[in-house]
C-alpha cells in the first residue's frame, strides 16, 4: 500500500513544481498557482488571453516539470474528431484483414488543446467524454484513459476572427477558467532577456504521475466544516437570478447561474488552496481565492449584461462581498 503524503510533503512538491515552471515562465504567479491547483484537484483548465502571452509555453513547461506523457493538439477549423480520439484502420494480421484501433493524441496524461475555440463545435465535442468520463468510445468500444489525465486548453477571446464559442456543456467541464493578462514593464523586459539570449531555459522534472495522484488523494481528505459546505452551496445558488439569495447584479444581468460542478470546483479548489497555505482545514478565504476561476465560465449573462459590458468577475466579486457567511 502506498504511503500517504503529509501536508508538508504536499507543499514541498508543489513548491518544486512552481520553482521549475518559474525558470521558464516570467511572472504569471497567479496563473501558475490556479493551473497547479486545478491539476492537484484532478480538474481541467481553460486559459484565455490574446495570442503571444505564453499560454502554450506555460502548459508545455508544466509538461516538462511533471514526469507525464504529454501531447499537443493544434485545433483548426478543418480538424476532425478522429484526429483527436483516434480511429479504426483496416490492417492484416495472421492472413486476415481486420480493423484495429489507432489511438489519437488524447491518449496521454497531459493534453494541450491549443486554441480550442478555433475548431468547429463537432470537433470540440470530441473531448467531452474524455474530460468527464476519462474514456473514449470508438466503434461501440470504450477505451479507458490512463490516470492522471488532464486537458489544459487555451483559447483566444471570441471577438478575434476565426473563433467558435465553446458550448455551455464544454465550458462546464473545465474545473477553472483562468484569464492570462499582459505582463508589466519589468516582466516584459525579463521575457526579452530570457528568450532572446544564447541559452533558452528549460524546466526539470519536479513530480511524477504517482506524486500527483497521491497529492490529489490528500487534497480530497482535507476536512471542511458543515458551515463551509453550506456557504459553498449558498454561493452557487446565489448565482441564479431566480434564487432568493441572488444579488442585485445577478437578478439584473445573469441569465443562468453555475451548476453543481461549480460547487465541486469551489470545494476541491479550496481544499488544495488550504494545503498550499499550510492549513489542514478549509477556510472562507480559500473559497474566495478560487471563486472567480471556478465560476466565471459557469455564469451566463443575459442580453442586458452583454450590452452593458458587465463582466462575470464583477458579479462574483459582489456575491463574495455581500453573501453572509452564516445562513
Amino acid at each position: 500500500m502506498t504511503e500517504k503524503l503529509t501536508p508538508e510533503q504536499f507543499r514541498e512538491t508543489a513548491s518544486r513544481i512552481e520553482a521549475e515552471v518559474g525558470k521558464v515562465i516570467v511572472g504569471q504567479a497567479r496563473v501558475v498557482r490556479r493551473v497547479l491547483t486545478s491539476i492537484l484537484a484532478g480538474g481541467h483548465v481553460l486559459l484565455e488571453g490574446v495570442p503571444g502571452l505564453g499560454k502554450t509555453m506555460l502548459i508545455r513547461t508544466l509538461g516538462q516539470a511533471l514526469d507525464l506523457k504529454f501531447s499537443r493538439i493544434q485545433f483548426t477549423p478543418d480538424l476532425m474528431p478522429a484526429d483527436i480520439v483516434g480511429t479504426e484502420i483496416l490492417g492484416e494480421e495472421d492472413g486476415k484483414r481486420q480493423f484495429r484501433f489507432r489511438s489519437g493524441p488524447v491518449f496521454a496524461n497531459l493534453v494541450l488543446a491549443d486554441e480550442i475555440n478555433r475548431a468547429t463545435p463537432k470537433t470540440q465535442s470530441a473531448l467531452l467524454e474524455a474530460m468527464q468520463e476519462g474514456s473514449v468510445t470508438v466503434a461501440q468500444k470504450t477505451y479507458t484513459l490512463e490516470e492522471p489525465f488532464f486537458v489544459l486548453a487555451t483559447q483566444n477571446p471570441l471577438e478575434m476572427e476565426g473563433t467558435y464559442p465553446l458550448p455551455e456543456a464544454q465550458l462546464d467541464r473545465f474545473f477553472f477558467k483562468v484569464n492570462v493578462e499582459l505582463p508589466d514593464l519589468q516582466e516584459l523586459s525579463e521575457i526579452l532577456n530570457r528568450t532572446t539570449g544564447e541559452e533558452t531555459p528549460t524546466a526539470g522534472k519536479a513530480a511524477s504521475g504517482a506524486d500527483i495522484l497521491r497529492m490529489r488523494e490528500l487534497a480530497r481528505s482535507v476536512p471542511a466544516a458543515s458551515h463551509v459546505n453550506e456557504y459553498i452551496s449558498r454561493l452557487v445558488l446565489a448565482t441564479h437570478p431566480v434564487s432568493e439569495l441572488a444579488s442585485p447584479l445577478v437578478r439584473q444581468y445573469v441569465r443562468y447561474g453555475a451548476s453543481p460542478r461549480g460547487g465541486q470546483a469551489l470545494m476541491l479548489g479550496a481544499r488544495v488552496t488550504a494545503l498550499l497555505a499550510g492549513r489542514y482545514n478549509v477556510a472562507f478565504e480559500d473559497i474566495h481565492t478560487v471563486a472567480r476561476a471556478a465560476l466565471r465560465h459557469r455564469i451566463l449573462l443575459n442580453f442586458d449584461g452583454l450590452a452593458e459590458g458587465i463582466r462575470t468577475d464583477e458579479v462574483i466579486l459582489e456575491l463574495v462581498e455581500s453573501l453572509p457567511k452564516e445562513s
